[in-house]
């Protein structure tokens, strides 16, 4: 019997935004190998200086390449060091620097540009090895079509991507039309210290909810998966009515979706929540009712540390002046906002404002201080976090320590970061991942209860 052929090795190029990206990337092309162009670890070493959160990725790129490289000769490198990703494991794939080459004649693109150098180096290399398949992995799409269209195969770096349509991401319930009673054949109700719980068989629709999902349907039943097995689920029953009629901070919710996200905020065994939801669907403003409740009025956590990402925010703050909190002010004005919407009733709103930002310990932090520190019994406040790579949103939320709360906020639809998209953002990324996290969970906001006016321009514009 004939064996079956081998597939062909393949050599990934990696630009350097994939590296930025994923500083561990080129530990993820498993037998291929990966080649480094000169090119690339010049933009490393211009990008490495600095308090930008692009600074410290780069840095770790350079000690990855530089842990993988070891001790290599120049010959070796050229060749390809085998990457070693465990002690006792078998070296999968090679690792190499693609040295920068001279081109004359008309069958190259000007070298003006870093990026025409290595689309330039690719077509060297593709005369070189016209037996093997070279693809460049970049998350730059103008990079991939300019590759492209000098005859060189370019592709997105997708392994930490985990969907491959953003409708598939988990929206934190499951709204059922009528009853949703009509659709189970049986169930065991149980009391349990002043709780009913319900116990059902994990078949049909139920069989994709996850753990601190919800059950809604439109005759005002609410249920939250408690405990699930493979088999089975426990549904705690919640009465529409009173999650309805809940104030948080003076906050009452507009609808069920709120409800269930202000549920899930004052729940004390949930230390992750993940709100999204479009511009005005009240994701900031729920999380700052509840952060203020849990501070001020039942002292479950000590202080309130607001962050958000921002395009353009890691280059300008360290010009502006005054002190961190001064510079973060001009971006977090949507915290004071939703303070002042919070107050809108009181006699005197400002004094109001100012009693809050007085008596709660609300810091403003900018993500390049938040790496490398510890925060203990605290509520995280992760605002645009769409923004933010599956590298990011890991290391903020690895600085989560005993007792805190993280809670991010973030609309796949206004991505402002080049290289990020939604399906590939550290937002759908985390969403995916925790879905069976037991002490995290999700809710997608719905509607635009902001105005008439914002909901009718979110529809039609």
């Amino acid at each position: 019997m004939p064996r079956a052929p081998q597939a062909r090795k393949k050599m990934y190029v990696l630009d350097t935004n994939v590296l930025i990206h994923d500083p561990n990337a080129l530990l993820n092309f498993e037998e291929h190998d990966v080649i480094i162009p000169m090119t690339v670890l010049e933009e490393l070493d211009g990008l490495k200086t600095g308090k930008q959160s692009v600074a410290a990725d780069c840095r770790q790129a350079i000690r990855t390449i530089d842990r993988l490289l070891g001790d290599a000769s120049p010959k070796e490198i050229e060749r390809g060091v085998p990457i070693v990703r465990a002690k006792k494991a078998a070296p999968l794939g090679s690792l190499s620097i693609l040295m920068s080459t001279e081109h004359t004649g008309n069958h190259s693109l000007p070298e003006h540009l870093n990026d025409n150098k290595i689309i330039n180096n690719l077509a060297s290399l593709q005369a070189r090895h016209k037996s093997r398949d070279i693809i460049l992995v970049s998350k730059d799409i103008n990079m991939r079509l300019k590759a492209r269209g000098f005859g060189v195969e370019a592709q997105d770096y997708h392994n930490d991507q985990l969907i491959d349509d953003i409708d598939l991401l988990p929206m934190g319930y499951k709204v059922f039309k009528n009853s949703f009673w009509d659709t189970i054949a049986k169930v065991e109700t149980v009391q349990r210290e002043g709780v009913t719980e319900h116990i059902l068989r994990r078949e049909g629709e139920l069989s994709k909810l996850n753990i601190n999902e919800y059950v809604v349907d439109e005759q005002g039943f609410v249920g939250k998966v408690v405990d699930l097995t493979e088999d089975r689920l426990v549904l705690q029953d919640l009465h529409q009515r009173d999650l309805m009629s809940e104030e948080v901070w003076g906050l009452m919710p507009r609808d069920i979706y709120q409800a269930l996200a202000l549920n899930l905020l004052m729940d004390p065994e949930v230390h992750l929540v993940n709100l999204t939801g479009s511009a005005g669907s009240g994701k900031t403003i729920l999380a700052l009712a509840a952060c203020i409740e849990m501070t001020v009025a039942s002292k479950q956590y000590k202080r309130i540390i607001a962050t958000r990402s921002t395009q353009g925010l890691d280059e300008d703050i360290g010009f502006l002046p005054g002190t961190e909190a001064e510079k973060m002010e001009p971006w977090l004005g949507a915290i004071v906002d939703n303070l002042e919407a919070l107050h809108e009733d009181d006699e005197n709103m400002t004094a109001s404002v100012d009693y809050i930002l007085s008596k709660v310990p609300l810091h403003f932090k900018s993500l390049n201080y938040i790496r490398g520190r510890s925060f203990q019994h605290s509520l995280i406040i992760i605002d645009e976090s769409q923004n933010l790579t599956p590298h990011q949103i890991k290391t903020i939320i690895t600085r989560a320590g005993n007792g805190s709360k993280v809670i991010c906020l973030g609309n796949l639809a206004q991505i402002d970061t080049p290289y990020l998209s939604a399906l590939s953002s550290g937002l759908t990324y985390m969403t995916e991942r925790f879905k069976g996290f037991r002490h995290g969970g999700h809710i997608h906001l719905q509607g635009v209860p902001r105005s008439a006016l914002a909901e009718y321009a979110e529809a039609n514009l």
